[in-house]
């Protein structure tokens, strides 16, 4: 489960910045989509972890407020890309 967590977090950067490399902007945002999807993978993973009781409700809750932060920056990121490309 931990090696899972750390896999969908460290996925959410590595996608950001791999479509950042990429050589147009439709590029960046098919990986930012991506980088999104992978925050929906590690908010499911969060959720596992609380129902089995390898996270307290506390560390949920912090964990998964960080998660949903992220998951919006994303969003608005992937919006402000598709304006700028009009």
């Amino acid at each position: 489960m931990r090696d899972q967590l750390r896999r969908a977090a460290v996925s959410i950067a590595s996608n950001i910045a791999e479509g950042k490399e990429r050589e147009t902007p439709s590029e960046f945002i098919r990986f930012l989509y991506i980088a999104k999807g992978s925050t929906g993978e590690l908010k499911t993973q969060l959720y596992i972890a609380k129902e089995v009781g390898y996270l307290s409700e506390e560390a949920f809750q912090e964990l998964n407020s960080r998660a949903e932060k992220i998951a919006g920056m994303v969003g608005s990121l992937i919006k402000a890309m598709r304006r700028s490309r009009k």
